[in-house]
């Protein structure tokens, strides 16, 4: 299995219901397990940089790929790109 974990920020936090809402799009693509995106609760005082977290797991990375080769996926980024100031991701293979 592959964990996919994203990290946004917003230029501007009056923007993250439309971060959020743009982001979301991103569940309704079938190649996802799981897919959660939720706003940071912010509670951690040593950092308050990310807003949004995206979570996704895979099967495999086909699924990954075809996931981020779905058209929903570009319209979701043509949405958030110039709402976001920064963004993270990681894929990592899930152990055991």
């Amino acid at each position: 299995m592959i964990r996919h974990i994203v990290f946004f920020s917003a230029r501007d936090r009056a923007d993250l219901p439309r971060i959020l809402e743009g982001l979301r799009l991103l569940k309704s693509i079938e190649h996802a397990d799981r897919l959660e995106v939720q706003e940071n609760m912010q509670a951690d005082r040593l950092s308050g940089e990310v807003d949004v977290v995206v979570y996704g797991e895979f099967a495999d990375e086909a699924a990954l790929e075809a996931y981020k080769a779905h058209p929903v996926y570009q319209q979701a980024i043509s949405i958030v790109r110039p709402l976001r100031e920064m963004r993270i991701a990681a894929d990592i293979r899930a152990e055991g």
